[in-house]
């Protein structure tokens, strides 16, 4: 079995992006943050908070990203903010000179 950090992470982003698991994830996560029990309990003090701060930064980094992607699928017009203007849309002025 191959076991990664980076394959956890991505499990972890699925099940977030998945609309049927989102909020039992989110209240997993929740729950996890305020249980006792923890892959490192939080009696010891740096290694007992790293695990409860990484999952915390995963989920709001999750939740900000598909709260942003729904936001902009809501507004069409965020995406003009984001991305660089088309020739259609700007007008182009240009002075020519000839060098010789």
């Amino acid at each position: 079995m191959n076991f990664s950090i980076q394959s956890i992470y991505n499990w972890y982003r699925d099940l977030l992006r998945n609309p049927k698991y989102r909020w039992w994830v989110v209240a997993g996560s929740l729950l996890y943050l305020v249980s006792p029990i923890d892959i490192s309990p939080d009696v010891f003090p740096v290694i007992g908070w790293l695990d409860d701060g990484i999952i915390i930064s995963l989920l709001i980094a999750e939740v900000s990203q598909i709260a942003k992607e729904k936001l902009q699928a809501n507004n069409p017009r965020a995406d003009k903010s984001t991305t660089s203007t088309t020739v259609e849309d700007a007008p182009v002025d240009v002075k020519a000179v000839t060098i010789e």
